[in-house]
């Protein structure tokens, strides 16, 4: 590479040899997962009565209060998604003007969403700029630019978390704020401190921190609890280099090197980082207005009285292998990982081999029925050691071929990322993450920038291939647990209002 490209590369923070594997991956492509069959109740999935309920709830409670949790939510991503139908909108708009006496109609989206306005909880301050801009009439195009424009409310630019979501007698949430209240109900530890960390982008920290300063006090008194809160940026050295369609490195107008995002899979670095015995995982937008005790806070401490469960066994099993163990003492661990743990050997490990399977991460993740939303779900998967429970994104799947394309279809469950994580080992020691990653489970993806095709890298998914090698147990959750926004219109369902 040139010598620029090389001053380049020690400002992204990586160097030649990890730039020359990324192009290398683009050349090779990734293999596609191999389904053997989507993971069911009873086959892959646990599905609790209501005394396996009380007594994991109990556990958590009881034995989990001494631990350290960290409730770990992505809220880096913008809310441009959630409000693509009235972006699309306000271009056709702007398309259609100088035809003279003519006003576009509103698509379905965009009539439901002016059809309900007052329910959303930003309406009042909506309105009021709509005011003071001498816009009495709520004409769509002004309301749609007032709500998503720099020059009104911004929402197009801000990130989820710092967008309103709720409206409550005292006043109006953001997810953030939601998140704080969730912690304080599940996530406290004996001494009443709450550990909440958000990962955000660099150009949302100063807004993060000022939501933070302004709403923190009051959910501390509210809630009688100390929060503490922290912050973290996805690492620019996790960037990687664009390619064009030749896997050539991608170049910008002025010569430089492009970098992309490597989607949430770079968060693995900031998850590293964590310390704590217990580590919830859940994106930003699913929340659901406070009602307490509700479906989700119970199922919170169900799924982390699970992992308390699952590590106090395998922590078991691992000392008792450090000493002798008889053969028959061996068949029956194996049978024990089999069927609890979330792979399935071909042939029973011996001691040195079961040791060094036990030893790692522990993941359990809350599954809801599929009502088909678009994501990833639980499988089963063919390694070369057997197989193994995982959760795969559609883009992992090789849809040309039928038999795989019909088990992806056939998958009675979806991931809602509602995750609890053990990251310590039976000594108290903290994993390091990143061993336990499938790196060749990365995915690749077409774009463009500035007119010009290219071609893009993510990272093996967090809750996908850098999961790849850990302990995976998957439960049913019900679905009232699941609340996500992905448009603006999901605001009005019951779960936000």
């Amino acid at each position: 590479m040139v010598h620029l490209d090389k001053e380049q590369l020690l400002v992204q923070g990586v160097n030649t040899s990890e730039v020359g594997e990324q192009i290398k991956r683009f050349q090779k492509g990734f293999p596609f997962a191999k389904l053997i069959k989507s993971a069911k109740v009873s086959e892959g999935i646990i599905s609790l009565n209501v005394t396996q309920k009380k007594e994991l709830r109990s556990l958590y409670e009881q034995r989990g209060k001494a631990k350290k949790k960290v409730k770990f939510t992505p809220a880096s991503g913008a809310a441009t998604r959630m409000f693509k139908g009235l972006f699309e909108y306000l271009s056709a708009v702007n398309q259609y003007q100088g035809k003279e006496n003519e006003m576009l109609p509103p698509t379905a989206e965009v009539a439901h969403f002016l059809n309900h306005l007052s329910q959303f909880p930003f309406y009042e301050t909506l309105k009021a700029g709509l005011l003071e801009k001498g816009i009495f009439e709520e004409a769509p195009a002004e309301v749609i630019k007032e709500l998503l424009q720099e020059k009104g409310l911004n929402y197009g630019q801000l990130p989820k978390g710092l967008i309103n979501f709720h409206a409550y007698p005292e006043g109006v949430r953001t997810p953030v704020e939601e998140h704080l209240v969730e912690g304080c109900l599940y996530a406290a530890d004996d001494q009443g401190r709450v550990h909440i960390h958000f990962t955000i982008s660099v150009h949302h920290r100063d807004a993060f921190n000022r939501l933070l300063n302004e709403v923190r006090k009051s959910y501390e008194k509210a809630y009688g609890k100390i929060i503490e809160i922290s912050l973290s940026e996805q690492k620019k050295a996790t960037d990687i280099i664009a390619v064009d369609l030749k896997n050539n490195p991608f170049r910008k107008d002025d010569g430089s090197l492009l970098f992309r995002p490597a989607g949430h899979g770079a968060l693995l670095e900031n998850l590293n980082e964590i310390d704590a015995d217990l580590i919830f995982i859940k994106n930003i937008d699913n929340i659901s207005i406070d009602r307490y005790p509700s479906a989700t806070i119970e199922h919170k401490k169900i799924l982390g009285g699970k992992l308390i469960e699952v590590q106090a066994k395998v922590f078991s099993l691992l000392k008792e292998l450090e000493t002798t163990c008889s053969e028959q003492r061996l068949i029956g661990m194996n049978q024990w990982v089999r069927k609890e743990l979330g792979f399935d050997s071909s042939v029973d490990l011996d001691r040195g081999a079961l040791w060094d399977h036990l030893n790692r991460p522990i993941r359990v993740c809350g599954m809801v029925k599929n009502e088909g939303e678009p994501g990833g779900g639980p499988f089963w998967t063919a390694t070369d050691k057997g197989r193994s429970l995982q959760i795969v994104e559609g883009a992992q799947v090789n849809f040309n071929i039928m038999e795989q394309k019909q088990i992806f279809e056939s998958a009675t469950h979806f991931n809602p990322v509602d995750i609890v994580c053990g990251v310590k080992n039976y000594k108290n020691e903290k994993f390091n993450l990143l061993e336990f990653r499938d790196l060749s489970s990365g995915i690749i993806t077409q774009k463009s920038q500035g007119g010009r095709d290219l071609k893009a890298q993510e990272l093996p998914g967090l809750w996908n291939g850098a999961m790849s090698y850990w302990h995976t147990v998957f439960v049913e959750v019900p679905l009232s647990t699941f609340n996500p926004v992905k448009t603006i219109n999901d605001l009005l369902k019951p779960a936000h209002q």
